[in-house]
């Protein structure tokens, strides 16, 4: 991660003829960043980056924020914090409500696992009655395409 950011820094979009690649900035590696720790178990630092991602210098694609999004309520999630979890996935799914995307559905599909898993709370229960009715949350819809939320690397 540390030379994929030091080759980040290196570049000169000005000067780069890779115009297909112009869309990831500083929001993307961020979010990209997000995702590696989660999967690697540090949601610390899973936490930091997708909430880096999601600032001033945010991409603007809606797909692009949504999975990121996920990535912060999932490491949340694996921080122990089940309501700022709860709350960040609420923002996630209204995000991807306009989204068609198999992999959205299994964004969402891995946390209802992974907080299941972890036994009803307050703030579960809320978050579940407030999602029943959102089209990305209805089991259904939520094909099995692998996030890689919460596979841990050793």
């Amino acid at each position: 991660m540390a030379a994929a950011v030091k080759e980040f820094d290196r570049r000169e979009p000005e000067s780069d003829p890779a115009d297909w690649f112009s869309y990831f900035n500083e929001a993307e590696l961020a979010a990209e960043l997000g995702h590696c720790n989660r999967d690697l178990g540090r949601p610390n630092d899973g936490v930091t980056y997708a909430t880096q991602s999601l600032g001033p210098t945010a991409s603007g694609y809606v797909r692009s924020d949504f999975f990121v999004t996920m990535v912060l309520a999932d490491s949340h999630l694996d921080n122990g914090d089940v309501g700022q979890a709860c709350d960040v996935a609420l923002r996630a799914i209204d995000i991807g409500e306009s989204l068609k995307s198999a992999r959205c559905g299994a964004y969402v599909d891995e946390f209802r696992t992974r907080l299941t898993g972890i036994g009803q709370t307050a703030e579960s229960a809320d978050f579940f009655d407030r999602v029943s009715t959102a089209r990305l949350w209805t089991p259904q819809d939520a094909k099995r395409v692998p996030s890689r939320a919460g596979l841990h690397l050793s």
